[in-house]
């Protein structure tokens, strides 16, 4: 880790922090940052859907399901 210092739309900040229930700037900083990796990996795994084939049997898997 290593420290920034960065300014901070106040308002925008105390919003996020109701709206999360996450109490210090810091962790939610780190929530933000998390979330939009998340988001962003999704969006790239969007870009192969229809492109790569699927070989299995879903009846099979669902009867083997515990």
């Amino acid at each position: 880790m290593h420290r920034t210092n960065i300014e901070l739309d106040e308002k925008l900040v105390k919003q996020a922090m109701k709206l999360t229930s996450i109490s210090t700037k810091k962790e939610l900083i780190n929530h933000a940052l998390a979330e939009l990796v998340s988001r962003e990996k999704r969006k790239k795994l969007l870009a192969y859907q229809g492109k790569v084939k699927w070989l299995g049997d879903l009846s099979q898997m669902r009867r083997t399901r515990a």
